[in-house]
C-alpha cells in the first residue's frame, strides 16, 4: 500500500489512474482546482468502489502559487508521510496567439505545467524522504524533443540561455522572445518537466526513482480536463482534430490505457530503479503503442541547464510569494 498525492486527478488520466489506485487499496491525496471539483472527484472514486478513508482532496489552483502553497502547508502541518509524488497536472492552450497570466504575473502554461510542480516538490520533500521506498512521476511529453513527431510539428521546444526568467515574472517566453505561441509555450514547459526531473534527481543524490514520462496523444472525450482552454477557443477546430487522430489517423492513446499506464509507474516494481529514468509510450503504427525507456533530447540532458532553471524559477516563486 502506498499513500500518493497527485496532482491532475480530476479528469483524464490522472483521474483513471487516481481510480485504478483506488481500487488496489492505496490512500490517496489529490489536489484539485476548486472545491466543487474535489467534491466532483471524490464522488467519482467512491461510485467506482473507493472508501471514504481512502480519498482526500485538498484546494490547490495550480495557476495560482499562493494556493499551491497553502495546499502543502497544510500537508506538513499533518506530516503524513508520502510514498509517491506524482506530478501529472498540465493545461495546453494551442493556437493562442496572446498570453493568459498567473496571479502573480507569470504566463500561466509554465506557471501551472513548471512552477506549481517544483514548489510542490520542494515544500513536500520532507514528506517524501519520511515515505517507504518513494518515488516521484512527472508527465512530460515527447514534444520536449524536437526529434519526435509532436516535437517537430511548429514550432520546436528550446529555452535558449533562460533569458526571459532571469528577468522575473512577465516574460512571454522562457527564451526571452515575446512573440507568444500557445503549442511553443507547451513544448517548453513539457521541456521544463524533464529539466525539473533530473535536477531533482541530482539533488536528490540517486537516492530514488525520479520518473519522467509521455502518455502520447491522449485527447479525452470529455471537456473537461486537459483540452478544455483549446474546446473554448476553438471548438469546431479541436472537434475535428480528435475526430481526425483519434479515428481516422488512429494516433491516439486511450484515456484508460494511458491512465494504466500512469498508476503501473507509480506502484509496480518495475519501475523502482533509483534515479532519473525516461519513458515513452511511443507510436509504432496505427492504433499500436510501445510504452519503453527512452532517452531525452539533448537540451532534455543538460544538467547545468536543469540546475539553473531550478535556481532562477526558485528565485521566480520566492519573489512571487514575497510580494503577492
Amino acid at each position: 500500500m502506498k499513500r500518493i498525492l497527485i496532482t491532475g486527478a480530476s479528469s483524464g488520466i490522472g483521474l483513471e489512474a487516481a481510480r485504478l489506485l483506488a481500487c488496489s487499496g492505496h490512500p490517496l491525496t489529490l489536489l484539485c482546482r476548486t472545491p466543487e471539483r474535489g467534491e466532483q472527484t471524490r464522488a467519482h472514486l467512491l461510485a467506482g468502489g473507493a472508501t471514504s478513508s481512502q480519498v482526500t482532496c485538498r484546494v490547490a489552483d495550480l495557476a495560482d502559487l499562493r494556493s499551491v502553497q497553502s495546499a502543502c502547508d497544510q500537508l506538513l502541518d499533518r506530516s503524513e508521510p508520502l510514498d509517491a509524488l506524482v506530478l501529472n497536472a498540465g493545461q495546453q492552450r494551442a493556437g493562442a496567439a496572446a498570453p493568459v497570466w498567473s496571479p502573480q504575473g507569470i504566463e500561466i502554461t509554465f506557471a501551472v505545467n513548471q512552477l506549481a510542480h517544483q514548489l510542490i516538490a520542494t515544500r513536500l520533500l520532507p514528506l517524501l524522504r519520511a515515505g517507504s521506498q518513494p518515488r516521484v512521476v512527472i508527465t512530460a511529453s515527447d514534444v520536449h524533443n524536437p526529434a519526435t513527431g509532436g516535437g517537430r510539428v511548429g514550432q520546436s521546444a528550446d529555452l535558449g540561455d533562460l533569458s526571459g526568467l532571469r528577468a522575473g515574472a512577465g516574460f512571454v517566453r522562457v527564451d526571452g522572445h515575446d512573440r507568444f505561441d500557445g503549442d511553443r509555450a507547451y513544448k517548453d514547459s513539457k521541456l521544463c518537466n524533464v529539466l525539473l526531473g533530473r535536477e531533482l534527481d541530482r539533488q536528490l543524490a540517486g537516492a530514488l526513482p525520479v520518473i519522467a514520462w509521455s502518455p502520447g496523444l491522449v485527447i479525452p472525450r470529455s471537456p473537461e480536463g486537459f483540452f478544455r482552454h483549446n474546446r473554448q477557443s476553438n471548438p469546431l477546430g479541436m472537434a475535428l482534430f480528435a475526430a481526425v487522430a483519434r479515428d481516422v489517423l488512429r494516433v491516439t492513446e486511450s484515456v484508460p490505457s494511458a491512465g494504466r499506464l500512469l498508476a503501473d509507474l507509480i506502484t509496480d516494481p518495475g519501475y523502482a530503479q533509483a534515479g532519473f529514468s525516461y519513458w515513452s509510450n511511443r507510436l509504432v503504427r496505427p492504433g499500436v503503442h510501445r510504452f519503453s525507456a527512452a532517452q531525452t533530447s539533448a537540451e532534455g540532458a543538460d544538467m547545468k541547464k536543469a540546475g539553473e532553471l531550478w535556481r532562477l524559477s526558485e528565485a521566480l516563486i520566492r519573489r512571487a510569494l514575497a510580494s503577492d
